[in-house]
């Protein structure tokens, strides 16, 4: 508990005691923990001076806040009308195929998380997707197997 209060306090001093730094340190601590903990909520509710059910709020209400343990790359296909119509769901059976698991799961080895999300802003070259920080688009099933595989190589 106290590597998380210290954790806060550093990521805090760098955005500062508001309310309005509050997505930028949720976002520095999953990038430096994988997900948002209980215990790192209620810090950052405390460095902030704000509710603990105002940072959860905000945890759960944005999908790339993650609140419990994932895979080291997230995958987010988005689910958009514009990527429906343009076979969003074979893009996800490609996934789920390369993967061996289904949305919402977690490969074995800690590696891909698989999950749909609303719009990515990218709807005139979808089917889209983003993985940690990266987009892609213009996917096909041959494309999401070509990325999934460069990543798993580079670990």
């Amino acid at each position: 508990m106290a590597d998380v209060r210290v954790l806060v306090q550093q990521i805090s001093a760098k955005y500062g005691n508001k309310r309005t730094s509050l997505l930028p340190i949720l976002q520095d601590i999953i990038k430096e923990k994988n997900y948002l903990t209980s215990e790192a909520m209620t810090e950052v509710a405390r460095a902030l001076d704000i509710s603990a059910a105002e940072v959860y709020g905000t945890a759960s209400f944005y999908s790339f806040l993650e609140t419990k343990a994932d895979g080291k790359n997230k995958i987010y296909i988005c689910k958009s009308i514009t990527c429906d119509m343009k076979d969003k769901n074979k893009i996800i059976e490609a996934a789920e195929r390369t993967l061996k698991i289904k949305l919402g799961e977690t490969t074995p080895d800690k590696q891909f998380s698989l999950f749909e999300t609303n719009c990515l802003g990218l709807c005139d070259v979808g089917p889209a997707m983003l993985i940690n920080d990266d987009y892609y688009t213009k996917l096909t099933p041959l494309k999401i197997q070509t990325i999934i595989g460069d990543i798993t190589r580079r670990k």
